[in-house]
């Protein structure tokens, strides 16, 4: 279980640090509304890290236990949620339309359910790892929405 272990802890780096790097918090996300339930934005970097941690564990666990056939598909499952991840920050922060991004969201959230499902084929316990993170971009769906609404995007 190390190689994939190390091989999915080093596709999560990267998707964590192209959110880092596309994620610009300065003049114009500061001067967008937002609702007064959205977490405190030191929060955002512990959270994701916790779930990146999960999810390469999950993928690690799963791909241990896979075929062939169903590794190839967590693979896949992977990459795809990888760029989505990566793909919102550029539509949410670089782009500036959070009306984009929240489309995509819905995309997104969906390869984290197939992302679940893929690894739940070989490992339920790396299915439940995955929950934390489809909760946390349910609630970001929910932020985002709520600044589209606010800011009449």
């Amino acid at each position: 279980m190390l190689w994939p272990l190390i091989v999915a802890v080093a596709g999560f780096v990267v998707v964590a640090v192209a959110g880092t790097v596309l994620t610009d918090t300065g003049d114009w996300y500061k001067s967008l509304n937002q609702p007064s339930w959205k977490p405190a934005d030191k929060w955002f970097g512990p959270i994701w890290t916790t779930i990146f941690v999960l999810a390469a564990i999950a993928i690690a666990l799963a791909w241990s236990n896979g075929t062939e056939a169903q590794q190839m598909t967590i693979l896949v499952a992977a990459l795809v949620n990888g760029f989505l991840n990566v793909f919102w920050n550029i539509l949410f922060f670089k782009l500036r339309r959070p009306d984009l991004a929240l489309i995509e969201l819905v995309v997104f959230w969906c390869s984290i359910a197939a992302l679940m499902f893929a690894v739940g084929q070989s490992s339920t316990l790396a299915a439940l790892l995955l929950l934390p993170y489809l909760l946390w971009v349910t609630i970001a769906g929910v932020l985002n929405r709520a600044i589209v609404t606010l800011n009449r995007i």
